[in-house]
């Protein structure tokens, strides 16, 4: 049962809820609030064609760098707090994430029920899809939706190639029909991950824009021009973070935001929140290789 406040003596005054909660509640119980929410989420990997995609390749002499799963979460979470800014390039670059990320499952999904149809068509024989006894178990701890929505892609291509793996096992495909398909997806996965690299950081907002300040023109000579409803706001991606008041931004310079679980984390110090119009640090720039990025899937959650 919810304590109800007793009946205040004569000649005192209730004390003031800071919710508006009814007055017969008790004080404590209006006042206490419960804590930031977590969850623990954790992608599971069978096969080392999927754990490539997961750890992605670093540049070598004769080799260039591939992105995995890691780097993809460490640009994706620049992108989305830059659009939470009212960054309309980043808001462009979601766009083509999403776009890209969603495409990138139905090829592999394709893929997948093709193989899964010739296993399925041996007339009485069942054939189960070969796992591992001790499948790699990565703690997943991104600060917003794109970055589990890669993770999903690449859970996608783990069932492929354990689907493929099998087919080949039991004489449905030979090697290198087979090996050539695991290529296909694979390469499904590295282009969703790859739309997250032609955004540049440019601290710019869709005031910069309309005032076409020198702010503006660096980010149109770094990304080009963008459509008038993404600069006006009218086309936003269906997962998208809400634009923060400028106002809010500025005035607490060492606040904290809180992500979609209300885990706090600092708002960055590399002078990207500034004021509509600044025209000040126009360059844009690469997303940093700092190492201590919140969105390694690596580190543990909590």
């Amino acid at each position: 049962m919810i304590p109800l406040d007793s009946a205040p003596e004569a000649g005192a005054s209730p004390r003031a809820h800071p919710l508006p909660s009814d007055p017969a509640v008790a004080y404590r119980t209006a006042t206490d609030s419960p804590g930031g929410l977590r969850s623990e989420v954790v992608l599971q990997i069978q096969t080392r064609q999927a754990q490539r995609l997961v750890l992605g390749r670093a540049a070598g002499p004769d080799k260039p760098a591939i992105i995995g799963l890691v780097r993809f979460g460490m640009i994706v979470r620049r992108i989305w707090d830059s659009a939470a800014r009212d960054d309309p390039y980043a808001d462009a670059a979601l766009l083509r994430i999403l776009e890209a990320l969603e495409q990138g499952r139905e090829d592999v999904n394709q893929l997948q029920q093709r193989v899964q149809g010739q296993l399925d068509g041996v007339d009485g024989i069942a054939i189960g899809l070969a796992q591992t006894l001790t499948p790699v178990r990565i703690p997943l701890n991104f600060a917003n939706p794109y970055g589990y929505m890669g993770a999903y892609l690449i859970c996608d291509f783990d069932r492929l190639a354990r689907t493929l793996l099998t087919a080949r096992h039991v004489g449905m495909l030979d090697r290198d029909t087979s090996e050539r398909m695991l290529y296909q997806g694979g390469r499904k996965v590295r282009r969703a991950f790859a739309a997250a690299q032609a955004w540049r950081h440019c601290a710019v907002t869709r005031a910069d824009l309309l005032a076409d300040n020198a702010r503006a023109r660096s980010a149109i000579e770094a990304m080009g021009t963008l459509p008038p409803d993404v600069i006006q706001g009218e086309t936003r991606p269906r997962i998208a973070p809400d634009i923060r008041k400028p106002s809010r931004a500025t005035s607490l310079p060492t606040a904290h935001r809180q992500n979609d679980l209300g885990q706090a984390t600092p708002l960055p110090s590399d002078g990207s929140e500034h004021q509509a119009g600044d025209a000040g640090g126009t360059a844009c720039d690469d997303d940093p290789e700092d190492g201590d990025d919140d969105d390694d899937p690596a580190r543990p959650t909590g």
